[in-house]
């Protein structure tokens, strides 16, 4: 996991933010394919959000703290449908959204965070705190979870002109 982690992270330090957030994205999905081969893949998305993510983008607002959840499982997986298969950050017509329609990502400004913002039905993310926590997140899975090599095994990996793995 740790190579999908570092180009995440070397694509936040370049600014190549669609490669970040592509690779983003799709890292509940490896995750959850490693420890739950056997469920399908909205599901196993969704139940590996919940339990590593989740708590990112849920806040208690207001006097009475009320929980209010900016970002839950069924949109991260909306907007990674979206993305991933269309190139595109509405997700009014995926199936699989509950609350939002739409997502506006922010790069970083220095000296300002815009994160979690939401206005209607439209959640504003800084892109790059998005894709650190999930990379944080998959650490944090990787850290709790008892992982089958032999699936770790089977992800893609690179290799040079020789024919050696590459790290």
């Amino acid at each position: 996991m740790e190579r999908f982690l570092k180009s995440i992270e070397m694509s936040i330090s370049n600014e190549n933010w669609y490669g970040a957030l592509v690779l983003a994205l799709s890292m509940p999905d490896i995750c959850a394919k490693v420890t739950n081969p056997n469920m399908g893949s909205k599901a196993r998305y969704i139940d590996w959000y919940n339990r590593y993510m989740k708590e990112k983008y849920t806040s208690y607002i207001g006097a009475d703290k009320k929980e209010h959840i900016f970002l839950c499982a069924e949109d991260c997986y909306a907007l990674r449908c979206s993305f991933l298969h269309e190139g595109g950050d509405n997700i009014e017509n995926q199936r699989a959204r509950e609350v939002l329609k739409s997502f506006h990502f922010t790069i970083p400004q220095q000296g300002f965070t815009v994160h979690m913002n939401q206005t209607n039905q439209t959640l504003q993310l800084q892109i790059d705190i998005f894709c650190t926590d999930v990379c944080e997140s998959v650490r944090l899975w990787s850290n709790n979870e008892n992982i089958n090599d032999e699936h770790l095994n089977s992800l893609i990996s690179l290799y040079d002109v020789n024919g050696n793995k590459v790290t």
